[in-house]
């Protein structure tokens, strides 16, 4: 029997805890005070883990192991509490999660957690500033009266006292892969366009290894939500034998943008720079007033985004839409010229996932893909299965856009779009499909050796393209049509006949037998 804990065991908890908020806290709400609550018994376990091991070695000395801690990952500083007119300490505890599974009976107790999430903050500025800004534990609004609330937060420590997420039993992405199942969970009930927060685990990794990271890259994900691409892209440059590469992102939603803070640090990627904000209208991935630039640009947008800031932008500072000015109710384009825009010139990979209408829409989207088309920048298109999301049943494409095949690039000399048909790869699910690593590893083969491939795959001229008016459906390029067998019309008229003789003789022994019987 194995001490480790599995994922189910945490996911199973989770789902558990969620018990104390139903029907009290809107459910698109639920994964924040879990995973806030998750996060701070980690990082306890965590602690007390790290420190009973640097004890063995530094014995009763105290402050060289907090400063070996401090060093490697973070801090947990103290609380204290001094008695109003002697100014004497009353209460002084680590600000952890088991001080507060102690004190889970007192009657300030919501206040007491923010307390602690606000010190563990003050104290790893660096890393988790503003982190815990969106969540209130003493919330009346949210949580109810002192009471019911106070009833509901022991409820939920006692949920988690439970589990022991020592680094010996958990994998770091524990919290990550939590988050991801409770948003498979609750997708129907948050009502949020396909592909909003979450990206299936399969897409990331398609996704991240077809924009190819290597050792001292900068890696951006310009809406990278909780931030598990920009970890998947991460973990394939450390794959190389290299730590050599930075991490840079922003999200616009402040809940998943402090998920995507708590991820990173929980992944030791501490000097990863996720930003909070809209990254069309504010773009804070900035320097000297200019827009950073990447080798990798990774992302999956929210699909054809309405209202997305066209008219606040139609003047844009960083000079983005000059190929022209996505419309205001679908903002894909808006997302995809950003992504181009902020990749290193003559240098930089691209890759985006993005609903089938961006490939063959007309007016402004068809002017703009034109131009990507004939700058000769648009790589590959990737058509994916339906009903991969648990958001949406729609199909979805990978666009991949290289630079380096501008004038000047090291791939200037092709010349051409590889289009792959993957749609009618996946294993069929019970609430959605899925893309298993065989079906991966197909299209990451036929786009490395960039051939046709029967019914699935075709290289496609710029030429040809023009001659398809810009047309990038994939139907256009890739035949998958298949040749219906030929009827034997003669044998089959013989077989109907045989069983029309078989019918009548059954039914006249019927009529025998029912005869028989009187009936």
């Amino acid at each position: 029997m194995t001490d480790q804990l599995t994922q189910q065991d945490v996911n199973n908890t989770a789902w558990a805890a969620c018990d104390t908020f139903r029907g009290v806290v809107d459910p698109a709400q639920y994964k924040d005070y879990i995973l806030v609550m998750l996060f701070l018994k980690y990082i306890s376990d965590l602690w007390a883990d790290h420190y009973a091991e640097y004890r063995k070695e530094y014995g009763d000395n105290e402050e060289r192991i907090r400063r070996k801690l401090e060093r490697e990952r973070f801090i947990l500083p103290y609380v204290e509490f001094k008695d109003e007119k002697t100014g004497a300490v009353a209460d002084r505890f680590l600000a952890d999660f088991h001080a507060l599974y102690e004190r889970r009976k007192a009657a300030n107790l919501g206040e007491l957690i923010n307390i602690v999430l606000d010190h563990i903050e003050e104290a790893n500025k660096a890393k988790l500033e503003g982190v815990f800004r969106n969540i209130d534990f003493n919330s009346e609004a949210n949580l109810g009266k002192t009471k019911d609330r106070n009833r509901r937060l022991e409820n939920l420590l006692g949920d988690f006292a439970k589990l022991d997420l020592r680094p010996s039993r958990v994998s770091e992405d524990v919290i990550g892969n939590t988050y991801i199942y409770l948003i498979e969970r609750f997708a129907s009930d948050a009502g949020k366009k396909a592909g909003e927060f979450y990206t299936p685990k399969s897409v990331v990794k398609l996704l991240a290894q077809l924009a190819a990271p290597r050792p001292s890259d900068r890696i951006c994900d310009p809406t990278c939500g909780s931030g598990g691409l920009l970890i998947e892209a991460a973990a394939l440059v450390e794959a190389q034998g290299s730590r050599d590469f930075a991490l840079f992102g922003q999200e616009v939603n402040g809940s998943t943008w402090a998920l995507a803070r708590m991820n990173m640090f929980l992944h030791g990627k501490d000097a990863a720079r996720i930003e909070w904000g809209d990254t069309l209208n504010s773009p804070a991935l900035v320097e000297a007033d200019r827009l950073m630039r990447f080798n990798v640009v990774v992302a999956n947008p929210p699909f054809s985004l309405d209202k997305w800031g066209s008219a606040e932008i139609e003047a844009d500072r960083y000079s983005r839409f000059w190929r022209g000015l996505p419309p205001k109710s679908k903002g894909d384009y808006a997302f995809i010229t950003h992504m181009i825009e902020t990749a290193l010139p003559q240098e930089g990979r691209v890759a985006v996932v993005v609903p089938h209408g961006v490939l063959f829409r007309g007016g402004a989207e068809g002017r703009i893909r034109r131009a990507l088309v004939e700058e000769n920048l648009l790589d590959a298109v990737i058509g994916l299965p339906g009903n991969l999301f648990p958001t949406t049943s729609i199909p979805v494409a990978i666009l991949v856009f290289d630079r380096a095949r501008e004038k000047g690039g090291a791939r200037e000399a092709c010349q051409d779009v590889l289009f792959i048909d993957a749609s009618r790869d996946y294993q069929s699910g019970k609430n959605r499909n899925a893309l298993l690593d065989e079906h991966m590893a197909k299209v990451l083969a036929t786009f490395r050796a960039r051939q046709p491939v029967d019914k699935y795959a075709h290289v496609a001229s710029l030429q040809e393209i023009a001659d398809n008016d810009f047309n990038l459906s994939i139907p256009r390029y890739v035949d998958t049509f298949e040749e219906e067998e030929e009827i034997d019309v003669a044998a089959v008229e013989q077989e109907i006949e045989r069983l029309e003789g078989e019918l009548a003789e059954v039914r006249a022994r019927m009529k025998q037998y029912l005869k028989e019987l009187g009936v």
